[in-house]
């Protein structure tokens, strides 16, 4: 069996850089953190390097059993293990998961990893399908453990349709989808009281909106990062001009103008290793008033492990699988 150097993130086949690797471990120290959940993920190249010629379902339910990855009492444990040139993957659960969680976790297996390793697209299949993994064993997706009761009841909602299946979170998810479409149109166009006189106001065209917009507005309208409404008072004259914040824009705004109209891109100077950290360099650019702007800053070194609260776990906890979970080849 394969030795670990850390107990989050093992890429023996060279899959992930450093990135992602980074992200990955620190989603898994979440996890931990927040459900005491011990996931890791291991890569290697083939199971030949390793005496094994028979298929990865034993291959990793031994390894699961060497390392003792999960809680001894719970067994609740994940192994996520990649087989780059045997083209073979699987999710190991510890005992404490039944059974009843295979089809969970084969869905992942099928509809997250495989479709983008048959493209070679390594990394970005193990680090969709570490997410979407910690999700069904935890209820939530990295960073939304904190998330209010309304995010909470769609995660909910969310992860139970997805176990009935597409078809079945379509009829959940549409409703409420359409519901707020449509209270998010009538808050934007319903009927409003001149503030003056009290008439009815009227929704100017788009066309005579723009007579009223200044330069940074109307850039904004053109780079989509933002739209105006302009209504007039037919008796008084009285006119508001509304903003509506693009929901998604690569746009954010200028410090300067304060137009949302303003880029930002980035650029690593030099990459980060294990021995020492990198730079990168942040440009700021303002389509409007022409702002520049540039920063670097400090990209930290690669670690085998980092130095926080459960990163500090040095070997796991001694769980054990009978074999549970889920595998797939492509």
């Amino acid at each position: 069996m394969p030795g670990y150097n850390e107990v989050y993130v093992n890429d023996y086949a060279d899959l992930l850089d450093t990135g992602a690797e980074g992200r990955i471990r620190a989603d898994l120290i979440e996890l931990y953190d927040r459900t005491g959940v011990e996931m890791t993920v291991l890569t290697i190249e083939r199971m030949a390097d390793f005496g094994h010629d028979g298929v990865i379902e034993s291959f990793a339910t031994q390894l699961f059993n060497t390392w003792g990855i999960g809680n001894a009492t719970r067994n609740d444990g994940v192994l996520i293990l990649v087989s780059r040139y045997d083209r073979r993957m699987r999710i190991e659960l510890g005992d404490g998961y039944g059974y009843a969680r295979d089809g969970d976790m084969k869905r992942v297996v099928d509809d997250i990893f495989l479709p983008a390793f048959k493209k070679d697209a390594y990394q970005r299949g193990i680090e969709a399908g570490v997410t979407e993994t910690i999700f069904e064993i935890g209820g939530f997706y990295p960073g939304a453990y904190d998330a209010g009761n309304l995010q909470r009841g769609w995660q909910y909602i969310w992860l139970k349709a997805k176990r009935a299946g597409w078809v079945v979170l379509g009829f959940l998810v549409a409703p409420f989808a359409g519901f707020g479409l449509w209270l998010r149109r009538y808050l934007r166009y319903r009927p409003r009281p001149c503030a003056l006189c009290g008439t009815t106001m009227l929704l100017a065209g788009e066309q005579a909106d723009d007579e009223h917009l200044d330069g940074g507005q109307k850039l904004e309208e053109y780079l989509k990062s933002a739209d105006y409404d302009v209504w007039y008072c037919p008796s008084c004259a009285h006119m508001d001009i509304n903003r509506h914040k693009a929901l998604f824009s690569r746009y954010g705004s200028c410090p300067r103008c304060s137009y949302r109209t303003m880029s930002t891109t980035s650029t690593v100077l030099e990459s980060a290793s294990y021995s020492s950290a990198g730079r990168k360099r942040i440009d700021y650019n303002c389509q409007n008033c022409d702002y520049v702007n540039s920063e670097v800053r400090t990209i930290p070194k690669k670690t085998k492990s980092s130095g926080s609260s459960g990163s500090g776990r040095s070997s796991f906890g001694g769980g054990r699988s009978s074999g549970g979970g889920a595998s797939g080849s492509w």
